[in-house]
Parts: C-alpha cells; structure tokens; sequence
C-alpha cells in the first residue's frame, strides 16, 4: 500500500507568544501546500505538532504537561507526535531521552523542513506531489486581523530573559519581504495587521542604511486595503520623535503602543540591564500622552526581581497610581538558569512577590474603572472579533486582541465578524465596556 500524504491529518497545538504563533502558521502553510490534511481538532489527526515557548520555567512545565497529556492520544488514533518552538533551543541534552513520547523534535531554523519531517516519519510517497507556495500563511487568528513578525532575535541582554540565547542574536527581515508578507495578508481579507518581534522599534537598524520602523510603517500603511496597523513591544528608549510622529499623523495608525517597561525604579532598571531610566521613562509616557492625548498606552512589569527593596517596590506602585497607563499586566520573577539574574543575591521571597503584584493588580484596576466610567456614554468604533449566542465581542483602536479588555455589544442586530460600528458605550464590567449598536459602517 503506498502511502500518500493526503491520507493524513495533520493537527496543532500553539503555546506561547504571537510570534510562536506566526512561525505556526507558516509551517501550517507547508505542510497544507504539500497535500496534507489540516486537522481543527487536534484530537482526530495522525499527527500533532506542538509549537512549544519555554521563555519561563512555568512555559516549559506547560510545555511538557502538553506533551506528556497529547502523548496519551497515541493509545487512539494519533501515530506520531512532534515537538518544534523555543523548547528545543534550551539546550536540554537529554530532552529526546527524557521525552521519549515525541517522534521528532525541530528547532525553528529548521521550520521549513517540515514536511521533509512529516514524510520521513509517515513514509508517505511524495514523488506525485508538486508544493504550491501561493498559500503563504494559514491564519489561526479571525481572518479580519493577523500577526506580522519583522525581525528575529534580541540584543538587548536584560538580565533575566533567555530570549537571545535561545532565538540568538537581532536580525531584521527585508523591508519589501514584510510588505509583501503584508500585502498578501491584505488581500486574503486582513484589515488590521499587528506588527511584533522582541523589540519593533530597533528595526532595520541593523541594515545600516537608514531603515528604520517609520519607513517600515509607511511602506505597509501604503497598502489601499488595509484599515489599521498595531505595534507591539516597543522598548522605550527607541520611541522617536519621528515615530510618535508617524503615530500621531497617520490615520491607519492605531493610537496604541505597547511599551515593555518591566520597573521603574533606577536600581532595578540598572540590575535588569535596561537603557532607559526612572525620568526617561515618565518624561516619554508625558511626551506620548501630549502629542496623543487619546493614545492608549500598554506595559508589563516584573514585580520581585531580585534586590527590589520596599522603597523600589513602592516607587513602581506610585508610578501606576500616578501615570493610569490603559493596560498594564503584572508578572513575578521567575529565577531563569542561565541568565545572569540567577547567580544575584538578595531574591524576593515567593509570598512577597505574589503580595506586591496583588497590591499593583488593584491599583491598576482602579485605574481601569475610573477610565471605563468616564467611557459611558461615548461613541466609539469597533470591530467585531466573535459572536456568541447573545453578545458580540468588539474591539477598538484601543484593544489588542487576548491581552485588552472587550466591549460586549448586545445581538438586537445581526452582527458581523470582522464588520466595523460604531457603538455607544452604556456600562462597564470589571475591565470590560458594555454597549449598544449606534451606527453601521459598511466595512
């Protein structure tokens, strides 16, 4: 019986971040392209990848508790189960010894050898099988908004992270290869294209040729079909003028910005090896908010980093009270071997970080009621992401998709995914708005 690839089905399982995700959808893209079955459900295919994130120690237990769970389906109908994602970039020597559940592991160089992967494992006759490569990406995301990766690695080295030893050293991807990339997601139906890498605004700089995010921006803002264009993980100290600029200025722009802050505090700004300082920091956000007065601003910290005292602890909870950024999300340290943080003296204990991250949990959340009460009454536009059996789940310029709060619409109208209203803000829960259809636009 010779064996083809369209007699197989081929499943995933994406862990991580949006853009663990890009590289998913790319290699869903190859293994379609070749005459694979793509598989929704995980649960009926021969085979399941795992794109796996071990970014943290909690990442790679979640990692490997989906490994070992996913490995039980090979008492039914699942034949092969590979592992591919930042798992196999930690060095683990032992990690095919110690998993003896995967039938292959792939680093993410090697991506693209995907399907030479799959045959080698299924024996599949592949000598009738030409690859299209039209479909360059499959979407995991509604087909209205995608991720766009432009660039791979970090220079960064801040203390605690791992990312550049595991995804190596900042490279940026040709200007015209991200518009095409964009210009073909643009024509599959995106509207809203949301640019990520470890730090979008370094880009280009390693060309040395004067590219840089802007032109970038104006490049894929360029294109007629596309409404609106998100950044993500913006490092401080490269927000230009130039770029707040194009922010302000250009209309398909959305005035939103993701900026990694990680703390406030001088002492453990210099321990996490960060560029930027306490009074450039506050100085940037002022700087934002002045020339766009409605931008929504987004940050993370690390809360418990290692030699953070009650009085750097108290300064991050002031900055919060003080500056209401829109979205804030708080992480405890985690003690990662092999960067450098992990050799420091003077760690936080366990039940002091979980205490100081509920302390600036709650006061953000009042930051987050006050702005969704002054939001009653407004109207806004929207795009609608899903809909349930009662409620759309919308989105604006100000939400990022799975990470912001939403705004619940009530179904007295048939509404569209991937449709744009406009909405009038009636009521808020917790960090979520609530409101009714005021206007319907035709896109």
């Amino acid at each position: 019986m010779i064996n083809n690839r369209s007699n197989y089905s081929i499943g995933f399982i994406s862990l991580g971040c949006d853009k663990n995700r890009v590289d998913l959808e790319k290699m869903i893209s190859l293994i379609k392209n070749a005459g694979y079955k793509i598989e929704a459900n995980e649960k009926n295919s021969d085979v399941i990848i795992i794109n796996t994130c071990s970014f943290i120690n909690s990442a790679r237990e979640e990692s490997i508790e989906n490994i070992l769970v996913t490995a039980k389906l090979k008492n039914k109908k699942l034949k092969k189960l590979i592992v591919s994602g930042c798992l196999n970039h930690m060095g683990y020597s032992d990690l095919e010894e110690s998993l003896p559940e995967v039938d292959a592991f792939i680093k993410t160089q090697d991506n693209v050898k995907i399907v030479e992967v799959l045959d080698k494992l299924l024996e599949v006759d592949n000598n009738n099988y030409c690859d299209n490569v039209n479909d360059l990406r499959v979407l995991t995301t509604p087909n209205h908004y995608a991720y766009l990766k432009i660039s791979e690695g970090c220079d960064n080295f801040c203390t605690y992270c791992k990312i550049p030893y595991i995804r190596g050293r900042y490279c940026s991807y040709s200007l015209d290869d991200i518009y095409n990339e964009a210009l073909y997601l643009v024509n599959k139906g995106v509207k809203e294209i949301i640019l990520v890498a470890q730090d979008v605004t370094k880009y280009g700089l390693d060309f040395n040729d004067g590219t840089n995010l802007v032109k970038l921006i104006k490049k894929i803002t360029s294109i007629a079909n596309l409404d609106k264009l998100r950044l993500l993980y913006c490092y401080p100290e490269l927000i230009t003028t130039e770029l707040i600029n194009e922010i302000k200025t250009n209309p398909k722009v959305c005035k939103y910005i993701d900026i990694p802050l990680q703390h406030i505090s001088n002492n453990i700004l210099k321990r996490m090896n960060r560029k930027g300082s306490s009074e450039y920091i506050k100085n940037l956000i002022e700087k934002l908010k002045n020339n766009i007065p409605d931008i929504a601003i987004r940050t993370t910290f690390i809360v418990g980093f290692p030699g953070e005292t009650e009085n750097d602890f108290n300064e991050l909870l002031n900055f919060v009270k003080t500056y209401k950024l829109n979205n804030v999300g708080f992480f405890e340290y985690s003690k990662e071997e092999g960067t450098p943080a992990y050799l420091f003296k003077d760690h936080v204990s366990d039940v002091k970080k979980k205490e100081r991250v509920s302390m600036l949990a709650a006061a953000q959340f009042e930051n987050v009621k006050e702005r969704n009460k002054n939001m009653i009454g407004k109207v806004i536009t929207v795009v609608v992401d899903s809909v349930t059996s009662s409620k759309a789940v919308c989105r604006s310029q100000y939400e990022c998709p799975e990470i912001d709060g939403v705004i619940y619409v009530d179904l007295k109208s048939k509404l569209k995914i991937g449709t744009t209203y406009k909405v009038l803000i009636q009521n808020y829960k917790n960090y979520d708005l609530q409101g009714e259809i005021y206007e319907e636009f035709t896109k």
